[in-house]
């Protein structure tokens, strides 16, 4: 293994030391801010795409204010917060305002309104089927006909409101209104008899009386006709209205001009002393050197392990020279000179054709972090977050070894607008004569593709005409109420629970979720595979490189360490020796024929297996 030397280190690679009298390195590529990047805004727009994504957003950075915030690499889960109670606030105006017109449509409808109820039901109903945990074939042919039956059943109601409204109307112009529609028993009762109840009815004040009292009730009753009739028509314009806010806010606060500018966004600037107190408490914890974690998933917020990988060497002395004593902090300042380079371009000929390289490893970041168990601390505030505290565990940390406080190089590389975070942790740990190398890599997917796709679907909605937007809406509005209902319900429950739950008086704990991992749909490109295995495989090599240079200037003999990094970093298993037979791979079939052993029945067995 080709180990580099140190830029200040005569005779040393090109690549890794500036040549005497040559220009110097373009310089690291300006940093995005986390509030500003791309991801935390697609995340923000997730807000109001996704109901469960906000849920679980306010649920765990809200509502559970005992918890520390998990580590938001390359987005700031403080802004995301903030647009998801925003994305609440709206969703529950409009929920109020559609069950508000279903209330005041009922009464005034004299109860017609009530007619939609049974076919939107089925319309419910055979989605449930459909995700039912049945055979497929039966549950979508159940959903099918409920779906159908409730869409004809629906129909059937409008055009029968439609017959009454016109013939009433018909019927209300002509004489006798309404006594001329309504069935023959019943009109016989206002008419002119001969019977012994005629004279009952024959005076000139109840003649009156009645015929006022008929026409009275008829106009009501024509009224709540084209209530009924128009009720869906209006609820169509307000569900309308609803997905257009989301359009209008992705083409004002949460457009790639405007999002920068994070003291414009009304999202920031909402009233509330508890969500100002958690915003800066998120925004303290989020992006500092010091992680407090749950001993349950002590990475949560750097995203999937990705090949995690360890070994062990002995410490033994060259025979050339005196070994020097070697901790962990000699180690580590070999590492970062070799990681830092990766930062700079390969020579291109020219200064301007070098600054116009756009890897992502220019904008690499490194540095030291301290994993804090969050059980002991009598409040989230006492977490020592503070810049003398944190130097204080750093320094004890690097070099105890210790089981709950652990130190890490973390080393990051944010690609693809941050949509693919890749994190490597490194550890290095000297007990005995030995030296153990730990990496564990880390990477945040990219987001779920309705986020990847929020300003396509904002500019659609935008410059689709008008007939294609009514339509959306009609059929969206038998749905409409459900979600009402759904939406108010959890709103009502999370402000339950946080009056209730009493999380606020709560012992402190580690994360639970991390808002960037909750926006993570888990697939990728080939491309952004590619891109992930270099990354990987660069900052594996120069971490190798550095354990080695290290290795060799404190006069230790480094032949056992290179030949193991080899084949542990790639993700396979250094064998020293072997006797016998070994499978590599899965689903091996191993035959062993030999000398039959004394007191050996068989010949030779067969194994099947994972080698």
């Amino acid at each position: 293994m080709k180990v580099p030397e140190q830029p200040a280190e005569p005779g040393g690679p090109a690549r890794l030391r500036k040549p005497d009298g040559s220009a110097p390195p373009p310089p690291q590529l300006p940093p995005i801010p986390p509030g500003a990047s791309e991801a935390t805004r697609l995340l923000c727009a997730g807000t109001y795409l996704d109901d469960s994504f906000r849920d679980a957003v306010i649920d765990e950075l809200y509502v559970h204010e005992e918890r520390f915030a998990a580590p938001s690499l390359g987005i700031d889960a403080a802004r995301v917060l903030a647009h998801a109670l925003r994305a609440r606030r709206l969703q529950l105006g409009w929920a109020a305002g559609i069950l508000l017109l279903w209330i005041v449509a009922l009464p005034l409808s004299y109860g017609l309104a009530a007619l939609y109820l049974y076919p939107v039901v089925l319309m419910a109903l055979s989605r449930v089927v459909r995700r039912a945990p049945v055979l497929p074939g039966v549950a979508r042919f159940f959903s099918f006909v409920l779906r159908w039956y409730g869409r004809l059943a629906l129909a059937f109601v409008y055009v029968a409101l439609l017959v009454m409204a016109f013939v009433g109307g018909i019927a209300l112009v002509g004489a006798g209104w309404p006594f001329t529609v309504l069935p023959d028993g019943l009109s016989s009762l206002t008419g002119d008899s001969s019977d012994a109840y005629g004279s009952y009815g024959s005076g000139p004040w109840d003649s009156s009386y009645g015929t006022a009292f008929g026409s009275g009730y008829g106009t009501g009753l024509l009224v709540g006709v084209w209530v009924a009739l128009l009720l869906p028509l209006v609820m169509a314009v307000l569900v309308g209205l609803q997905r257009g806010q989301f359009a209008r806010v992705l083409a004002s606060e949460l457009s790639r001009e405007r999002f920068p500018d994070v003291m414009s966004d009304p999202a920031e600037r909402a009233e509330g002393f508890r969500f100002r107190r958690l915003r800066d408490r998120v925004r303290t914890e989020q992006h500092g050197p010091l992680v407090m974690y749950r001993a349950a998933n002590p990475f949560c917020g750097a995203g999937q392990p990705y090949r995690t990988w360890s070994l062990s060497v002995e410490l033994n002395p060259r025979a050339d020279r005196t070994a020097e004593p070697l901790d962990n902090s000699a180690i580590l300042a070999r590492i970062v000179p070799l990681v830092a380079a990766l930062r700079v371009p390969s020579p291109h000929g020219s200064p301007a054709t070098a600054a116009a390289v756009r890897d992502r490893l220019r904008g690499l970041e490194i540095d030291e972090c301290v994993f804090l168990p969050a059980e002991g601390l009598p409040s989230r505030a006492a977490a020592p977050y503070a810049p003398e505290a944190f130097e204080a565990h750093r320094a004890a940390a690097v070099e105890e070894g210790g089981e709950t406080r652990r130190h890490f190089l973390r080393i990051r590389v944010g690609g693809w607008n941050e949509g693919i975070v890749t994190t490597v942790f490194v550890r290095v740990h000297t007990q005995g004569g030995m030296l153990m190398l730990e990496v564990a890599p880390h990477v945040l997917w990219p987001l779920r593709q309705p986020f990847q796709d929020a300003d396509r679907l904002a500019y659609r909605h935008r410059h689709h005409h008008h007939f294609g937007k009514a339509v959306w809406a009609l059929t969206h509005t038998p749905r409409s109420a459900g979600h009402a209902l759904g939406t108010l319900a959890r709103g009502l429950l999370s402000a339950w629970r946080l009056a209730t739950a009493g999380h606020g008086a709560a012992l402190p704990e580690g994360p639970g979720a991390s808002v960037r991992e909750l926006g993570t749909y888990g697939e990728s490109s080939l491309f952004q595979d590619m891109d992930v295995a270099r990354y990987l495989k660069t900052i594996q090599q120069r971490v190798a490189a550095g354990v080695t240079t290290a290795l060799r200037e404190a006069g230790y003999q480094t032949d056992e360490f290179e030949q193991r990094v080899v084949h542990v970093a790639e993700g396979g298993v250094y064998v020293e020796s072997a006797q016998g037979a070994v499978g590599i791979g899965d689903h091996n079939t191993i035959n062993h024929h030999g000398t039959t052993g004394r007191g050996a029945d068989t010949k030779g067995s067969a194994q099947r297996g994972n080698g």
